[in-house]
């Protein structure tokens, strides 16, 4: 299982709260790879629980750094705004 790590934390906060047109604009190679290789397969993961009804591991970590479930869907929606596949 990857880490959640604290930066992951307040990055899936930004995507939650934020305008994908404003992110994309401002993101670089470098913020683009680790959205996809690091924080889509924490949001993927995420996203097959939600709709699988499987064991709520990322549910439960999300909780416990204060992410609410209608954050974590806002930022799904976000990174499909910028191109990555979540499904």
């Amino acid at each position: 299982m990857v880490q959640l790590s604290l930066e992951d934390i307040e990055f899936i906060k930004i995507l939650a709260t934020s305008d994908a047109t404003i992110l994309e604009l401002g993101m670089n190679d470098s913020t683009r790879r680790r959205l996809d290789e690091q924080l889509g397969v924490i949001l993927r993961q995420y996203y097959r629980e939600n709709t699988t009804n499987s064991q709520k591991i990322w549910t439960v970590e999300f909780e416990k750094h204060g992410i609410t479930e209608d954050q974590g869907k806002s930022a799904i929606a976000c990174a499909r705004r910028l191109g990555l596949d979540i499904s």
